[in-house]
């Protein structure tokens, strides 16, 4: 069939499924602006999300001290009106704007980022992200709980019940007080006692509180081995006053940094770090505060409803220090995940952004003639690589990981189910300036036959079967059967494959329920450090197993360097360490492919692929073209194609 007619039949098979889902919005009234957010988000809690679509909305929901510009991303005001940063680069002091308001109309004040940050940095919170706060002083120790206390430290200890005069879901009551003492139960085996998961169970806590000594034990009961005395409490953490981050008064927020950081600022403009009504979370709790009726944010817009397999609604907040500056009244973002789908609701005129199109679209696309104008590929700083469980057999073996990076076709790949990215052979994409990435090796089969071999499966031999685990879209799905038929054809093993919905692939991705999984990354900020730290040892977004002490090192004490180049060769050094343990293994670079509306204004083509809906217009009579059509492209991007053998050149 030719590829023309191949295309045009895959939109009138889409026509019907768009159809279904724009009927579901039957009598609502159309949106300023409607995009396809492409699945059903996890959350609207910013500290313990970290997908794509969830920041989309919640982004447009909060605002922290600062947000980052639509077009280069850079750090601007946001709560935080003005800040200066002291010479030695440590401190960072923000003026908040006095007419910064949540959307039930009470101010946002400097204590409301207090909460926030020590809600996120809270280990009972659970937020992946936690890691990225952790420039601040002493952060690091407060999420680490009881581990991260030492004999002399002030701490809070956390009761089990909150006080009589807190809010319902508030957290149980805290002491403060100054550690002592920590007392080991008798008999227990030195294994036992160095073992992270069982730290606490058979450890007693001395606080001494207000010059008296109290005892306390961490969980919800005393174990029959405690001392007399000791009391059942939720936790015990440092005290939150030794964290570099406080409230010098109701407009001015403090943090002091372990070292100098140069992309603080743009950590602050990430949405895990935006900050959360702590009324509405205690008033409501943990299953309810997120909900449209009970929600309570600061940014430019209040969530409406949600509906779920269908949209979430956001209007505009009346109550938004710069609302007179949003253009937008209304924001659909809807959750089909087809692509298809997505591309017909487009074509159709349904909506007027989908962040991407299918690879059989993107090529023909990329050959329309006159050129489409609403379609403009661009270089992303993301990377797609499938993870290595080397929790489990025979991924523990670094042989077999390479071996099968080293049966990989990536050529093959992005020939046959991709549109324009480009092969990846490193962790972090191309792009940063002054930073070379190291490589693992390309394909070598003959060389991946004898790292099996030498792993002790000779041409697959005794190899256990392996599945691979994704996300469900079309492309996954393609990529995956390839993987797995390369991996047959060529070290003879056997491998399924199994696809998941959103919601749950991300459970299994935290619990290691897998043995090879899909997965992307893409920066948070323009630095090879936001890759890296993602697999030092139990790192919170590292659920592969794996771990590496020189790696750890480089790591750390790259956060530390003040000299850039010793710094980046650090990061490097690290790279070249992952590329040779192969814990991961890259696949392609990502090329942004969304399509927008000859009609909307300010949306920009960035490394980040991030697009902030609070700086877009509507100009359905403008004739000119927008800035996502006259924005230039990064770098230039060609569509991988192969070509037959023996075809012309």
């Amino acid at each position: 069939m030719p590829p023309r007619l191949a295309f045009a039949l895959v939109c009138l098979v889409a026509m019907l499924g768009g159809v279904v889902a724009v009927v579901k919005q039957g009598q609502l009234p159309p949106a300023d602006f409607t995009f396809n957010n492409d699945t059903e988000i996890e959350s609207l809690d910013p500290a313990v999300v970290t997908g794509q679509p969830e920041g989309r909305i919640i982004d447009e929901l909060y605002e922290g001290l600062v947000k980052l510009g639509p077009k280069d991303r850079k750090p601007m005001p946001g709560v935080a009106e003005r800040w200066e940063v002291s010479d030695d680069g440590l401190t960072y002091t923000f003026h908040l704007r006095r007419d910064a308001k949540w959307s039930d109309g009470s101010p946002v004040t400097a204590r409301d980022f207090v909460y926030s940050m020590r809600r996120f940095l809270d280990p009972l919170t659970l937020a992946e992200y936690a890691y990225q706060a952790w420039y601040l002083k002493n952060a690091k120790r407060y999420s680490r709980a009881a581990r991260g206390v030492e004999i002399g430290d002030r701490v809070e200890v956390e009761l089990l019940e909150p006080s009589a005069d807190a809010l319902p879901f508030a957290r149980g009551e805290v002491l403060r007080g100054e550690l002592v003492g920590v007392e080991t139960d008798p008999g227990v085996a030195a294994e036992m006692l160095d073992d992270p998961a069982k730290f606490i169970d058979y450890r007693t806590f001395v606080v001494s509180i207000d010059g008296e000594e109290q005892r306390f034990r961490i969980g919800d009961r005393v174990p029959a081995r405690a001392p007399t005395g000791a009391k059942p409490c939720r936790q015990l953490t440092l005290d939150f006053a030794e964290v570099g981050f406080r409230a010098i008064d109701d407009y001015t927020v403090e943090t002091v940094l372990e070292s100098p950081t140069p992309y603080w600022l743009n950590l602050l403009g990430f949405y895990p770090l935006a900050p959360v009504n702590q009324r509405c979370i205690e008033t409501h709790g943990p299953a309810k505060w997120t909900e449209a009726e009970n929600l309570v944010t600061n940014g430019p817009f209040r969530l409406e409803f949600r509906r779920l397999r269908d949209r979430i609604r956001l209007r505009k907040n009346p109550h938004y220090w710069n609302r007179d500056g949003v253009a937008l009244e209304t924001i659909d973002a809807l959750a089909v995940q087809s692509l298809t789908t997505s591309f017909n609701l487009y074509e159709t005129g349904k909506v007027d952004w989908i962040t991407k199109v299918t690879p059989l679209i993107a090529r023909e696309l990329f050959e329309a003639e006159p050129p489409r104008d609403d379609f403009n590929p661009d270089a992303q700083f993301g990377t797609y690589f499938y993870a290595f469980n080397v929790t489990r057999k025979p991924f523990d073996d670094p042989r077999v990981r390479q071996a099968l990076v080293l049966a990989l076709d990536r050529e093959e790949i992005v020939t046959t189910a991709c549109a324009g990215e480009l092969p990846a052979r490193s962790f972090t994409p191309p792009g940063l300036p002054n930073y070379d990435a190291p490589e693992c090796p390309d394909t070598n089969v003959e060389r991946a036959k004898e790292l099996l071999a030498e792993a002790g499966y000779p041409d697959g031999t005794g190899f256990p079967k392996i599945e691979i685990l994704y996300n469900y879209e079309q492309q996954h799905q393609t990529i995956a059967e390839l993987i797995r038929k390369q991996w047959r054809r060529n070290l003879g093993i056997d491998v399924s494959t199994r696809n998941e919905e959103w919601g749950s692939f991300l459970s299994s991705q935290r619990q290691q329920k897998y043995d090879v999984m899909r997965r992307a990354w893409i920066g948070d900020y323009l630095d090879p450090n936001t890759f890296l730290d993602l697999f030092v040892t139990d790192g919170e977004n590292n659920a592969t197993g794996w771990g590496d002490p020189e790696y750890d090192r480089l790591i750390r004490e790259a956060k530390a360097e003040a000299d850039p180049e010793v710094r980046i060769e650090m990061l490097a050094e690290a790279e070249r360490i992952l590329m040779r343990e192969v814990p991961i293994m890259p696949i392609y670079y990502y090329v942004s492919r969304s399509m927008v509306k000859p009609y909307v204004y300010g949306w920009y083509n960035n490394l980040e692929d991030r697009h902030p809906l609070w700086a877009l217009s509507i100009d359905r009579t403008a004739t000119g073209p927008n800035d996502f059509m006259s924005s230039e492209p990064v770098r230039e991007i060609k569509l991988n194609r192969r070509e037959p053998e023996g075809a012309e050149q």
